[in-house]
């Protein structure tokens, strides 16, 4: 097939003959040939994470002054590659500091109110407990001890097997046969 031509390897000499360029005059338009070529990439980039236009538009350029100095400090082999890590890294570092400065104003009215409301406790997993302390009971007694020294006492099998005195094949039988049983009776108990 003539027509499909792979220009991936004309493409990083390129980009490595405009570094050189960059780098010995500091030319700016020469930097801006180079980075024109991948602007659309970049903007793309901070698009997919920042969600915002505007916000992405003024990264493109951000990033731009940062490889004015940057270009001239790192080895750069495959330009590409290393502008997509430093157009990620940039809006990341972005994102972290506009987290950071998420501040809520507080008012009186926020911490103090005329009327006391109680908090509504969601039950739902003291439910969930007691359901499953109800369903670990129904469990025969080496099921019971294998579940609860290896899940809830966070043991392995091994020591599960030294501390009962069960065969390690058997541990590994009463605890799966276990948590298949505690699995079915807490969905039972749930639905009712």
């Amino acid at each position: 097939m003539k027509f499909i031509k792979n220009t991936a390897g004309n493409n990083r000499q390129e980009d490595a003959d405009l570094i050189a360029a960059y780098k010995n005059t500091g030319s700016l338009d020469t930097l801006g040939t180079l980075y024109n070529k991948y602007m659309h990439l970049v903007f793309g980039v901070c698009l997919n994470y920042f969600k915002d236009e505007e916000l992405s538009k003024d990264a493109v350029m951000q990033i731009f002054e940062e490889l004015v100095t940057k270009l001239k400090i790192y080895e750069v082999q495959n330009f590409k590659s290393w502008l997509h890590v430093l157009t990620r890294n940039h809006c990341l570092m972005e994102l972290r500091k506009s987290a950071k400065q998420n501040n809520v104003s507080i008012d009186d009215t926020f911490v103090e109110n005329s009327e006391f409301v109680h908090l509504d406790i969601d039950n739902t997993k003291e439910t969930q407990l007691t359901i499953m302390e109800k369903c670990m009971e129904t469990l025969t007694e080496e099921q019971r001890k294998s579940v609860d020294l290896f899940y809830l006492q966070e043991k392995c099998y091994k020591e599960v097997a030294d501390m009962t005195g069960y065969d390690i094949l058997k541990v590994k039988s009463y605890i799966q046969n276990g948590k298949r049983n505690l699995k079915i009776c807490i969905e039972k108990n749930s639905s009712e």
